[in-house]
């Protein structure tokens, strides 16, 4: 596995900083955004550090995107949300330079808008409960 010892999703799959991880594989973590744009919203990483979507090898496509459909459909079940929002920033926006996929919980009149993306916060213990509750759905499926 290769690494990046300054990147923050890499110090996640290692271990070294603190997430509230949904799913683990062999290839792929996800784990809570820590600015969420809703609870629940979901950073599927690859395990191995990769910059960005041009980067991503072929043996990687398929379990990462494999990860991000299972956790949007985790979203439904988990969290009562009536469908997700999947996006990607590819170096522009892009805050951590590793490959991420968010997937956001969304509900019809929620308020987001367009590529406009306010971000909220967890009240202290609550992102704990958000994870339990989407790892369960997630060992469900």
């Amino acid at each position: 596995m290769t690494s990046s010892p300054t990147c923050s999703f890499c110090q996640v799959v290692a271990g070294g900083s603190t997430a509230e991880i949904v799913l683990w594989t062999e290839r792929i973590v996800a784990f809570l955004d820590t600015r969420p744009v809703f609870k629940g919203h979901v950073l599927v990483v690859p395990r191995d550090h990769v910059a960005t979507l041009v980067d991503l090898p072929d043996d990687l496509v398929v379990p990462l995107f494999t990860a991000a459909r299972s956790v949007a459909g985790a979203m439904t079940t988990a969290l009562g949300a009536q469908g997700s929002f999947v996006a990607m920033n590819n170096v522009v926006s892009q805050s951590v330079p590793h490959l991420h996929v968010h997937v956001v919980p969304r509900t019809k009149g929620d308020g987001l808008r367009g590529f406009f993306w306010p971000r909220t916060t967890y009240a202290v213990g609550e992102a704990g409960t958000y994870a339990d509750r989407l790892r369960a759905a997630l060992a469900e499926d």
